[in-house]
């Protein structure tokens, strides 16, 4: 007896709709960022305008859609959305603001001090040998290292690049000169305990980055240490490795 089992996938396949949680003035002026860099490559046609192009890889970079769903959606190729998400990527970082003018800004506007922190962006886990840089041990996933400064409001100033997820924040921020430029324009930065032990400043120096004080078995931190450090204080060796 035959068996006459239809696919549970059409040859076609469905398209649906989504919303993304970003505004119309996101798409608008990355719609806008699109059409000015086709003028001035002089490209006179796309497959898609280019407000089109900019919902696509907003949908891309923001909820991490598949490029071969969004292109099977949109009657285009998947290589096409992936070079259209590449193209824009390049456009954006480009715009990005550099580490030195970042600062000589805020010093300029009259401020002081700095927020420093560190972020791991998940990613998928690949296979292979090259993926294994990209976990990190902290945060027990693969991902990808940033590290950011904003100014006392929260007010993001600088993004560094993408660094492997296995990479420290110290190192990043140490390959960034961090500390140095922060020194030349007369700022500080302050950082949790994840950042202890960056500022490569002189004992008689001012200190570049402060953060907290670690506690260690047999050495407890003092009254003024653990006033410094906030309500949050560790007291065993345990809970201050969990911390950083």
């Amino acid at each position: 007896m035959k068996k006459n089992n239809p696919l549970a996938e059409g040859p076609d396949g469905l398209v649906y709709t989504a919303r993304l949680p970003l505004s119309s003035a996101t798409l608008n002026w990355l719609a806008s960022l699109v059409r000015g860099h086709l003028k001035k490559i002089g490209s006179r046609w796309r497959a898609l305008p280019a407000g089109k192009i900019a919902t696509i890889v907003l949908a891309v970079l923001r909820c991490d859609q598949r490029p071969g769903d969004l292109a099977g959606g949109n009657g285009v190729h998947r290589t096409t959305v992936t070079r259209w998400v590449r193209e824009i990527v390049g456009l954006l970082a480009a715009r990005a603001p550099r580490l030195d003018r970042a600062l000589k800004k805020i010093a300029r506007m009259g401020g002081g001090i700095v927020l420093l922190d560190g972020s791991v962006i998940r990613t998928r886990r690949r296979t292979g040998k090259e993926n294994r840089k990209n976990y990190s041990g902290k945060n027990k996933c693969h991902g990808l290292l940033v590290i950011a400064l904003t100014d006392d409001r929260g007010r993001l100033l600088w993004i560094s690049a993408a660094r492997p997820g296995r990479t420290s924040e110290i190192t990043a921020c140490r390959h960034d000169k961090l500390t140095r430029k922060l020194r030349e324009v007369g700022l500080g930065a302050i950082a949790d305990l994840g950042f202890v032990g960056l500022d490569d400043g002189g004992p008689n120096a001012d200190p570049a980055v402060i953060t907290g004080y670690k506690t260690a078995r047999n050495r407890p931190l003092t009254r003024g240490q653990k006033l410094s450090r906030g309500p949050r204080t560790t007291t065993s060796p345990r809970s201050s490795s969990a911390s950083r």
